[in-house]
This record gives structure tokens, sequence and C-alpha cells, in this order.
């Protein structure tokens, strides 16, 4: 039997399909001498440091670093995750081979390797490499399965990332939480999310500190054209209006006057960081959106792979590509003009050297039915790009004008498309870049004079522009450096921070942590995000540019050019230094703010986050994380004996997400409503008492008093339930009823000073 290993059920359903396991069995597909089973996802991590020894359970200065001799694995602690591996491991047991049928990239490689891995396998590997889930392209992957050990050094990459993110993640979050965060928040740190915060907080830093400057700008109009001084910007105000007057004496003269056609070619086909980047400008999707997106239209066959970083197509696809055209029914009146002659094969399109694990994301041909409105966006940009690359070039001419008054050089240029080409795909706004097109000029003669208006503008210099997820994603790709020539881009990618697949992540977990916050498009970095680049003071921490070394070296491991083992002992290393240079630190402590609004037009993400569990510490033990469970709030650390925890409802009322955060930050709530007290709505704050207990503090209004004197003395029957500074009584103290509850005995006994009908008959019955 041999058995297949998809990473969805839904990918393992459509290869069982084509290979004849159409049996269901319970957690795989049978039939055809096949088995077809599933992960989904990661069903192994690597271990927590408090599996290596009972040291690391604890957030504690002395226990840093922490460096395993040797790293393992675990199944995530999951019932349906545990049943679907046992089917996995019972099925390798008795298998003849297994066809790792993994999403074909390196995160793919390392959720599959770690199963089998976990599960003992000792059968024979393979592996299916393909880069669509169109019945053709698994059919041919099956028919050219690669030997398994051809991608060891993909996963060794895979797995050296893996372990350089938890070295450097779990022992710079510990060294900075318990450094400088004094219990009040977890101060995550990692080898991407860092120096991609930087990139936002310097930009910010840039902008605060831009002092505006002016300067001129000398024009002139000569028979209603505006002609630009070829001398650029005057910055000293004196010589400007020098020259403005000069000129005014004098008509303009023209000098020359040329006409020559241009060509531009239709931009590249897309990998991920590009179409993440269209998407943005155009649609204003974010980087995880159209991540999601994409995903959905590969699973569904409608596009090819899309965690790619090439823009490039391999040659031996040419002979498919008039097939694909001609399946895009929707395209029809634009791929016509392609099929009636020979389908360009261009260089800049076709380039085998230019191919990595996949090609350009193109469509499949499949019919696109049934997608909403968004999916039809994403799809829309990748099929006009992919026809637009098998037009011919759009054809423009350029204009330039050359004229002169007095001493004073002027230059006008104008562009206008002649053939429109590749252009003919996109509507007139299209978000395509390419330089802008401008009336046609009229004609001149060298040698004309006439008069003109001379005009000298002030203007002040402008600061730089925040990171939008667009340019942030660029910036990511090219190393921080501003690059926007794409055949430089290519060469650069290399030296990229992430990978395609994980830069969308990257930015959601800076979300997530409350680091940045979105102002409409542009990404600003909150007061922690802030604080916390400014107290890293190890460069390699957060350089843009050592990163994209490391992610380098990565890229260089899957190539068999650098040895996994080398890149996990310089991360050794570099954590050990890490924490050495820290301990001897004394910079301030870093405030965590979470009370700062997320700005966002973007309702779903803005929901999305405030639905996830913060990252803040158990003000109890001030060692643990604090964990969301079903019905509380509590303490990671409960095995170890903290016990610390608070329901989501108390006293009838539902924290929200914001209510809990102050509760745990400042120690209490603000003035809440609808608190339910003797079956009666009140107003009131939470608090957390000096014992880490949950108390209501009622608002002392009139309307309080009266509800509380509402209870009956239990002792005398006739007085009335009154509160003093420290203690419940009767009313009828001074005719001699000596009924008292404390409130630091009502605390101890059922965790509330607020005393209500069902407390005080259980006190009767006590006492």
């Amino acid at each position: 039997m041999i058995l297949c290993l998809a990473e969805k059920p839904s990918v393992a359903k459509e290869i069982a399909r084509v290979v004849g396991a159409n049996t269901k069995k319970d957690g795989y597909f049978e039939g055809n001498g096949y088995q077809v089973s599933w992960t989904f996802g990661h069903l192994c991590t690597l271990k927590n440091p408090d599996d290596y020894t009972p040291d690391w359970k604890w957030w504690k200065m002395q226990s840093l670093p922490m460096i395993p001799n040797r790293f393992g694995i675990k199944l995530i602690n999951n019932d349906g995750i545990e049943k679907q591996f046992n089917t996995i491991k019972k099925l390798t047991e008795n298998c003849e081979v297994v066809i790792n049928c993994g999403d074909a990239g390196i995160e793919g490689e390392l959720i599959q390797r770690w199963v089998l891995l976990k599960a003992r396998s000792k059968a024979p590997l393979k592996r299916l490499w393909i880069s669509s889930l169109t019945e053709e392209a698994i059919k041919e992957g099956f028919a050219q399965l690669q030997n398994g050990a051809d991608y060891d050094r993909l996963y060794a990459a895979g797995n050296a990332r893996a372990i350089g993110d938890w070295l450097l993640g779990m022992n710079a979050t510990r060294l900075y939480t318990v450094k400088y965060a004094q219990g009040k928040g977890v101060l995550s740190v990692g080898r991407v999310q860092t120096p991609t915060l930087a990139l936002i907080v310097n930009r910010y830093k840039e902008i605060l500190k831009f002092k505006p400057q002016l300067f001129w700008e000398l024009k002139t109009s000569y028979r209603n054209v505006v002609f630009n001084s070829t001398k650029g910007r005057f910055h000293d105000k004196q010589e400007a209006e020098k020259a403005a007057a000069a000129i005014k004496e004098h008509d303009f003269i023209i000098r020359s006057f040329t006409k020559k056609k241009g060509k531009e070619s239709p931009p590249k086909l897309f990998d991920l960081t590009s179409l993440q980047v269209e998407c943005n400008r155009k649609f204003d999707f974010t980087a995880d959106e159209t991540l999601k997106y994409i995903q959905t239209l590969y699973e569904r066959k409608l596009v090819t792979y899309p965690r790619v970083d090439t823009t490039f197509l391999p040659t031996d696809m040419y002979p498919k590509i008039e097939n694909t055209l001609r399946n895009l029914k929707p395209y029809t009146r634009f791929t016509e003009k392609i099929l009636t002659g020979k389908i360009q094969k261009n260089k800049k399109v076709f380039d085998d050297s230019k191919i990595t694990d996949h090609h350009a994301i193109i469509p499949t041909g499949v019919n696109p039915d049934g997608l909403n409105q968004d999916q039809k966006k994403i799809y829309d940009t990748i099929a006009r790009r992919f026809i637009s690359v098998f037009y011919p070039d759009c054809i423009v001419l350029n204009t330039t004008v050359l004229g002169q008054v007095a001493n004073y050089e002027f230059k006008a240029t104008g562009r206008i498309i002649l053939e429109p080409g590749w252009r003919e795909l996109y509507p007139q706004k299209s978000t395509v870049k390419t330089k802008s097109e401008s009336q046609e000029l009229p004609a001149f003669e060298k040698g004309e004079t006439g008069p003109h208006i001379p005009d000298l503008q002030e203007k002040e210099t402008t600061p730089p522009k925040h990171y939008t997820e667009a340019t942030l994603l660029r910036a990511m790709e090219t190393a921080g450096k501003n690059v926007e020539d794409e055949e430089l881009r290519d060469v650069m990618k290399e030296n990229g921070i992430g990978r395609p697949s994980t830069r969308a992540n990257i930015i959601e977990t800076l979300f997530k942590r409350k680091y940045i916050v979105r102002e409409r498009k542009n990404l600003l970095p909150t007061t922690t995000g802030i604080d916390l680049i400014n107290t890293i003071s190890n460069d390699l921490l957060k350089s843009v540019e050592l990163t994209g070394i490391w992610e380098r070296k990565l890229r260089l491991i899957e190539k068999g050019k650098y040895e996994a083992k080398s890149f996990m002992d310089e991360m050794k290393t570099m954590v050990t230094d890490l924490v050495v240079e820290v301990k001897k630190e004394n910079n301030a402590a870093i405030p965590i703010h979470k009370d700062e609004k997320l700005q966002t037009k973007n309702l779903k993400t803005n929901q999305k986050l405030k639905s996830e569990t913060n990252d803040l510490t158990c003000p109890k033990c001030k060692q643990f994380p604090l964990i969301k469970g079903n019905t509380a709030y509590g303490c990671a650390g409960y095995k170890e004996g903290c016990d610390f925890k608070i329901n989501f409802v108390n006293y009838g009322k539902k924290l929200s997400q914001n209510q809990f955060d102050d509760l745990i930050c400042k120690g209490k709530t603000p003035l809440l409503k609808g608190f339910i007290i003797n079956k009666q709505k009140v107003s009131g704050r939470l608090q957390l008492n000096d014992r880490f207990q949950l108390i209501l503090l009622q608002d002392n209004a009139p309307a309080r008093k009266s509800k509380e004197a509402g209870l009956n003395c239990p002792n005398c029957k006739t007085g009335k339930i009154l509160k003093g500074k420290s203690a419940y009584g009767c009313s009828r103290f001074r005719e001699g009823c000596h009924f008292l509850i404390r409130f630091d005995k009502l605390l101890k006994k059922y965790n509330t000073d607020v005393l209500t009908e069902e407390i005080l008959l259980m006190w009767e019955k006590r006492e």
C-alpha cells in the first residue's frame, strides 16, 4: 500500500480522487493500492522550554539563556490532532512507501517531515512537487515523483529557521520582559518581527524630526506650455528673485524641439509580495487578506501555487500557455488578439535561471465561477497581468522642448500613447505603475521667440511618508532599501527579511502585540513599540540588513552551500552574548500601553485583533503570561501552583477586552454599569485586592445606599443592614443588636465585599 500524506483534508480529497482512493475511512481515503491521509497545518511543534527542564518553567533572569543540548518536537496538545496523528502513525507502519504531498515549499516540507519523524516512519519517502491542484498537474506530478532525499536540504533550512526563531524568540522575549516589563505584560521579540518594527519606528522618528526647508522653483509659460528651469531648486531666496527678475526683461527662445518613440514593457508577472503590494494599493486589502484570498483561489484550482518569490515562468511551460489563454473565457476579447498569431517567448517572462521552488502566480484556465467580490478582484488582477505579458509593448511618443531666457535654460516634456499594446487590459486610472502621460505639446520651431509669463513658486520640502502595508512589504523584500526597479528588486530578494509566505503574518503579529496601529493606510508605532526599539541597543536584533543576511544563509542551506549547524551555532552564540549584554544594562522600564485605540478602516481586522488573548503577565505570580480559557482568564502557571483566575462574567456582567486589560494593568476597571446585586442593577468598579481577589466597589450614589438598606437583619429580625467603614451591621445597634460582618471576613470567605441576600443566608446558617 502506498501512503500519500497531504497537508489539508481538501487537498487529500482531490489527490484521492485522482489516484482512485475512493473509499472514505476514519482519517484517510483508501483504494486502488493507495491510502491518502492528511495533516491540517502543524501537528507537531518544537518543545516548550519546560519540556526540557523544570527550571525553565519560570520566567527568571537566572534561567537565561535557554539552549537545549538537543532540540525535540512534540504533538500539539489537542484531541483532534492526537487522533489524526495516531491514524497517520498506524498507516506509516504498514505502508510500502510514503509520498509527501505537502505544500510545495519550505514550511510545507517542515510540517510533513516533523510528523513523519514523530511517527518514526521507516518507509521509503517520495515527494510530490506540483504548482497547481488541477487534475492535469496532479497526474503529471505523480508521473514525475521525486526522491524524498532530494528535499533534505529544504527540510534542513526549515528546521534551522524554526530552531533559530525558537532560540531568539524564547530567550529575547523572556529577557526583555523580565528586565523591562515589570510584570505588566510581555515584550515579544523575534528574529523578523523586531527589525520590521524597527523599520516602522525609525520612519516615524524621521518624520517627527523632519524640519521643512524652503526652496523656490522658477517656471515660465510660453504658448500655454509650462517650462521648468533646468537649474532645479533654488535654496537662496535672493538668488531665485534675481533670476526671476532677469528673465522678465527678455523673450523666450526655443533652442530645440525633439520627438522620439519609446517602448513600455508590460509589468512582470506576480510573485506573492508584488500581488500583496498591488492589492493593498488598488483595493486596500491587507497583506494577510490577500494571502487568504489567493490561497482560496489556489485550493479551488483557479491559480497556481501562491507562496512564491519569483516573477518568471520556466521555458518548458511555453507550450502550455496557448491552452491556458484559450480557457480564460471571461477574457476572450483580450486573448483572441494574442491567439491569432504566434505567442511571443520573451526572456522577461520565461527564464529558467530565475526559477526557485515554483514559478510566478498565473491562472490555471479553470472557469472562475462562484467567487465573491473580493476573490474576483484578486483573480482579475492575476488574469489581466498574465494576459498582458504576451501583449506587445506600449508605444509612446516622448517630446522634449528646450528653451532659453537670458542665461537661464528651461525644459518641457510631453508623453502620449501611440499604440496602447498591453495597456489595453487596464482602464485609464490603472494602478499599474508607469511613467505619467501628458497632453501632446504643440509644434515648436527651433529659433522661434516670443513673450512669456515667469512664475517664481515658494515651496517646502516634505517629510518621508509613513509606511503602508504595500511599502512595508517592499522594504522587507529589499532589506529596507527603497528600490523601484523590478530587476534590481529581484536581485535583492535573497537578502530580504522573512519569506513571501510569512511577511503578512509578521505584520499581523505586530498588530496583535499592539506594537503598531493603522491610521487610514498608514502604519504607525505605538508608544510601547517605540519604547521597545529605543531600549534594544543590540543592532543584530533590529537591523534589517543583518536579518537579511540570516535569511540569505537559510537560502544557502537550501542550496547545499551552507551548513544548518553553522547557522544554529551562530544563533546560539548571539543569544548567549545578548543575555550577557542586557543583564548589564540599566535602562528605564518599558510601560505597556494597553489603552491605545486601534485606528483602522478594516473592521474585520480590528475585530480579530480585539478577540485575541493579550500578552499580559499574571499580576499575582508575575512569572507566567495569562491565557484565555473557555470561561475565564487564568495564569499559565496553574500547574506550578498559581491559582489566579478571573471569570469572563462577574456579578452578572461580561467584561470586554479593554475592561479586562484595565483590570490587569491598572488594578481596577473604569466605572461600569450593569452589575447585578440583590437582583438589581448597580454601577461600580471591579478591583483586585491585595490578595489578587476580585471585588466589586459599588458606586456611592444615594440609590445604592437604599438598596443596601433593603436587607433585613437576621439577628433581631426588625433592623436593616447598613454598611459602615469596615463592616456591615444592624440599624438597631443603639437598641442593643450586635449583628456584625467585617469586610475582611466577607472577602476571605466569599471573595467579595458586597453583601447579598444569598451570602447573608449562608452566613446565618454558618453561624
